[in-house]
């Protein structure tokens, strides 16, 4: 329950971080202002947004940082098994995929052995083929 509402927040404070570096102006952008671009009337005052956003963006990327540790540690916590319980199973399963299919080819080569037929009986009495070979 916890992680999921740490997910969300996570989440929205990622979006928040997107949004103030989108609206943030670039360096070149002062050099219009200071041609009477008008920089009185915005919102942020004459001295401009610049501070008010790149501290907002710090403060957001500090959350985002946090939030992204809390996770880790949430998933490092989930993640830890008994290692010797782990090791037990896929030993336990990989002998039973090892040794399952060595019985039951072990036993069908058997089987087609039991169903070949008896070379005595059939043989025959003399060695015909041999004699029948001329010298």
């Amino acid at each position: 329950m916890i992680e999921q509402i740490i997910v969300v927040f996570h989440v929205l404070v990622a979006l928040a971080i997107v949004g103030l570096i989108l609206l943030q102006q670039g360096k070149g952008a002062d050099a219009g202002a200071s041609f009477g671009g008008g920089g009185s009337q915005t919102i942020f005052g004459p001295s401009g947004g610049g501070n008010a956003l790149t501290q907002a963006t710090a403060i957001l990327a500090a959350v985002f940082f946090a939030t992204s540790f809390g996770l880790a540690i949430i998933a490092k916590q989930k993640a830890a098994l008994p290692v010797d319980d782990l090791m037990s199973g896929l030993e336990a399963q990989e002998q039973v995929m090892v040794e399952q299919p060595a019985v039951d080819a072990a036993v069908e080569i058997q089987e087609s052995f039991d169903d070949l037929p008896d070379f005595d009986a059939i043989a025959p009495a003399g060695n015909d083929v041999v004699d029948s070979i001329p010298e």
